[in-house]
Order: C-alpha cells, then structure tokens, then sequence
C-alpha cells in the first residue's frame, strides 16, 4: 500500500473514531424561535474573489456544508451536485465553504479548489472562498451557524468535514446534520420538499 493510500486511510479512520457521527440537530421551533435571527445580513467573498451576499437567497431554503478534497468523505460533492440538480428550480441550493481545518484535507488554494469540483464532480452549485470553520479563526458566518447566542437556534461543533446546516426561506437555522450523513438522506430530502407553513 503506498504512502498516500495509508495516508488518505489514517485520515479517514480518525475522522470515523472522532468528528464523523451520524448526528442530526433537530430541535422542535417554538413560537419564541419564530423571530430568529438570518444569516441573509451576511456577505462573504466567492472561490473567485467576488462576493456573494446571502441576501440574494431569501425566500430559498439553503444547505451550507463545509468541504475539503482530500478526505475520506469528499465523494459527497457528487451527492451534492445530484440534490442541487433536483432542487433548485424548487427555491433550495447549496453553498459551499471549502476548509482545511481537519488534517489539512485541504491544502489548495481557490483555484485549485474551483477546479478539482469542476473536473472531478462537475460542481454547480455556489462554493466559497477557503476559511475557518472552527477554532480561534471561525469564520463569523461559522460563528452565526454554530452559537446558539447568533442564531437562536442551538449550539454546534463543526466535528469533521461535509458538516450540513439547512437554513429555511428566511435564513434561519433549522437543522444540523452530521457529516456522514449522505447530503440525499431522507432526512435532507424531506425538509426540502417540506412546504413552509
């Protein structure tokens, strides 16, 4: 076995043992979460240097996954690129926000990034600029998803690559579904479909 297949597999395993559960953060909404915050006031910059304001997404449902193109679970772009392809004429998309935060899985700069999804899954659907999920270099927009006292909604770690938050037509936080958890599970595709009241 090469160094890099032992590499990729030691990787992979560490991120079983300790960040990939199958955990989904589901909480009921009550009325006194209705006026929750949005993640709608933020802008952050594109993979190619422009910028991208959530604004535009009102009215859309959202996924927000952290990436990275060396690890165990980076298949999952294919998955994504799938739901993408099926939602969004239905008011849904995807955002992705490429990490190096976990094993240095990766290491790229934004062009490679851009061009690793576009070769390798024909990825569509918007991705970001590289940042920091976790850690003292969180992202604000990572500070909004992951901190109750943001979002209204609940706490959260970033445990591993291919995290999943789903954000309603207004912006606000709803689920967080563990990273692997495939972005088709049932779990995802039904809060979809799930018509707003």
């Amino acid at each position: 076995m090469s160094v890099i297949k032992i590499t990729t597999f030691f990787s992979f395993a560490l991120g079983v043992l300790f960040g990939c559960q199958n955990k989904i953060i589901d909480k009921p909404i009550t009325t006194a979460m209705q006026d929750r915050p949005s993640i709608h006031k933020f802008k952050v910059e594109d993979i190619n240097g422009n910028e991208f304001d959530f604004n535009t997404l009102k009215g859309k449902k959202v996924m927000i996954v952290n990436t990275a193109s060396k690890c165990g679970l980076t298949p999952q772009y294919e998955e994504l690129q799938k739901i993408f392809e099926q939602y969004q004429d239905k008011d849904f998309t995807i955002v992705g926000f490429p990490s190096n935060d976990f094993m240095s899985q990766e290491p790229g700069s934004n062009a490679e990034i851009a061009e690793f999804c576009r070769v390798n899954y024909g990825v569509t659907f918007p991705m970001m600029s590289k940042i920091s999920v976790t850690g003292k270099d969180k992202h604000p927009i990572y500070q909004f998803l992951t901190e109750e006292s943001k979002n209204g909604y609940a706490d959260s770690k970033v445990e591993w690559n291919f995290q999943k938050y789903l954000l309603n037509e207004d912006g606000q936080l709803e689920k967080i579904i563990g990273p692997r958890v495939k972005p088709t599970d049932v779990e995802i595709t039904d809060w979809i479909e799930k018509q707003k009241h």
